[in-house]
């Protein structure tokens, strides 16, 4: 077995020069961002005398069956001082009806009704805008109707991170698991997002939250003028407006266990598909830098992937491109799963390399092959 192979300008060297450029590229970026979240050290001690009141704002639309199971973990929360703030838009289900019940027991929370209207558009940018201005505190906290709080302690546990300077906080949403290969698809996917979105936080380049689980200042909404720039489009209130508003290190990450708020995943294909597409259409709204570093990671990997195969049917280069191939592989691995392990997402490091390559092929697949146009529903 020939290790070394004869360094002879020809094909062979530039595809393996190319295969090389691509896994340094590949393996620094992954120690440069995704490096950052696996070393974090978090300090989860809470400061309760200095938590600030809170006003937790959800907005809903025909979300009966939701409110009655989830809105009751939210009212129990083990906090000092917090309002609820449902906006009902335009639902035609028992919402309202439940919601005065709810009301007419807890005292902090508050309902606004949005009647039926053709000429609004679809989204939550409205309801969140209306539930902001009718908020009596600062600190705001928002979450869907479908989701349910890890504990008791998420309002401490994602208010805890409002120390002087930070107006915006970053928190993790994954969904339920549940048995079957989409569930696993699903939840991989989410992880995956929030791994990049919390590395790149930590590298001065937010990009996005998840809507189910962020908090922000008033004054951090009103200094971008809450989501003027894009209000037309129905998505952008989780990225686009953290792309705007987050700025000066005045945001702040959590991925503390008791912070998280779990949602069901889609249970089809299609369904998980058409909210895939929903979310690419900001995409185009991104930076060209943001653009550029979600990229480098997946282009150089598929790069990688394909020199590598070519590379396989050289006996000259094999075992030199195998070698490098596996001392890459390796160390993202490590890497990686260290950052699954900070979000509780263990389940997924045994084979973290293969849903890597999987997820690489199936998202551009997904992106490029679906029409991305505004959606017409909520």
């Amino acid at each position: 077995m020939k290790f070394l192979p004869i360094f002879e300008l020809g094909i062979p060297l530039i595809t393996f020069f190319f295969f090389s450029s691509m896994a340094f590229i590949n393996l620094l970026y992954t120690f440069y961002i995704y490096g950052r979240l696996a070393f974090l050290k978090e300090n989860p001690v809470i400061d309760e005398a200095n938590l600030p009141p809170l006003s937790i704002i959800v907005a809903a639309r025909n979300e009966s069956d939701n409110l009655y199971e989830n809105l009751p973990l939210l009212l129990q929360q083990n906090y000092p001082e917090f309002e609820i703030i449902v906006i009902n838009h335009q639902s035609v289900d028992d919402s309202a009806y439940l919601l005065t019940a709810f009301c007419q027991q807890f005292p902090n929370l508050r309902v606004i009704e949005i009647g039926r209207n053709p000429h609004l558009k679809p989204g939550k940018k409205l309801p969140l805008t209306l539930g902001i201005k009718s908020a009596k505190y600062e600190h705001l906290l928002f979450t869907d109707a479908d989701c349910k709080p890890s504990s008791n302690r998420w309002l401490k546990s994602m208010a805890q991170k409002f120390v002087p300077g930070k107006e915006i906080v970053m928190g993790y949403g994954p969904y339920t698991s549940r048995k079957g290969f989409l569930n696993r698809l699903i939840r991989f996917d989410t992880a995956w997002i929030a791994v990049n979105y919390f590395s790149m936080a930590l590298s001065r380049l937010p990009y996005m939250g998840v809507g189910r689980n962020l908090a922000y200042t008033k004054t951090a909404f009103n200094t971008v003028q809450g989501f003027k720039s894009h209000y037309a489009l129905p998505s952008g209130d989780d990225d686009l407006f953290i792309q705007e508003a987050a700025k000066n290190k005045n945001y702040a990450i959590n991925i503390d266990k008791y912070s998280y708020c779990y949602s069901e995943a889609n249970n089809s294909w299609s369904s998980w598909i058409r909210q895939k597409t929903r979310h690419y259409t900001t995409a185009n709204r991104y930076g060209v830098i943001k653009k550029a570093m979600l990229g480098i990671y997946p282009l150089t990997l598929l790069m990688l992937l394909f020199s590598f195969v070519i590379l396989m049917f050289n006996t000259e280069f094999r075992w030199l491109t195998l070698s490098i191939f596996v001392f890459t592989v390796g160390l993202k691995w490590w890497i990686q799963g260290r950052c699954f392990m900070k979000l509780n997402e263990n389940s997924f490091i045994k084979y973290l390399p293969l849903w890597d390559i999987l997820y690489v092929f199936l998202i551009p697949i997904i992106y490029y092959t679906t029409e991305k146009k505004e959606p017409n529903k909520w």
